[in-house]
């Protein structure tokens, strides 16, 4: 019997994680506390409020909120589905491919056409969206988000609580320092401090002066 599955909350992170269930759960539901988002969705599936994990104790969790906006704060988002973590869930779509020396996190979601090679590293809370290539001997942080069609090259370190863009080329051997947001289509060929915003070929910092 496959294990029943809730995903949180329901948004497009949300959707793209259920594209990636293919069989593996059996998928319960949308968890969300927008009230206008709650009730039967159209193509079929229901939106919840959060009581619902109280119905369905055995049921697993998948928690992937975040965007541009949020990305610093996901943790705290996270915690307030207030659960265990060994509820949550690890979610590879089945075409990814995933090294057997590479590590996942728990409460990642690995999208479809992910590449993640020999000996990388992909922390707890991390969303990798279609495409994107994560090389040996890198890794990247808990809490991370990672956009779609984003290569980043051997060797690299990638902070926790970062935004990494979709279409973001990445050099090897550099680091990202956390809470670090790098904008859609970047070449990042130099190591990058904690807390900064950068965009461009190559990228440079977009950080707004007070």
């Amino acid at each position: 019997m496959k294990e029943k599955l809730f995903i949180f909350p329901f948004n497009g992170n949300g959707l793209e994680a259920l594209d990636c269930i293919r069989g593996q759960y059996e998928f319960m539901g949308f968890i969300d506390d927008t009230p206008e988002k709650k009730g039967t969705h159209p193509l079929g599936f229901t939106v919840f409020g959060r009581e619902v994990l109280e119905h369905y104790p055995e049921a697993r969790l998948l928690a992937v909120p975040g965007s541009p906006a949020s990305y610093t704060v996901r943790d705290k988002i996270i915690a307030g589905v207030n659960t265990e973590p060994s509820r949550f869930i690890t979610l590879i779509h089945p075409s990814a491919s995933v090294s057997p020396f590479a590590k996942i996190g728990y409460n990642t979601l690995i999208m479809a056409g992910v590449v993640v090679t020999a000996n990388a590293v992909i922390g707890d809370h991390v969303c990798v969206l279609p495409n994107t290539v994560v090389h040996h001997d890198s890794s990247v942080g808990d809490y991370t988000l990672v956009g779609s069609n984003v290569t980043i090259a051997g060797n690299t370190r990638i902070g926790s609580y970062c935004y990494i863009g979709s279409g973001t080329r990445i050099i090897n051997g550099i680091e990202v320092g956390d809470n670090t947001l790098i904008g859609i289509g970047s070449n990042v060929i130099r190591s990058v401090p904690s807390g900064s915003k950068m965009a461009g070929n190559p990228a440079k910092s977009i950080q707004t002066k007070t």
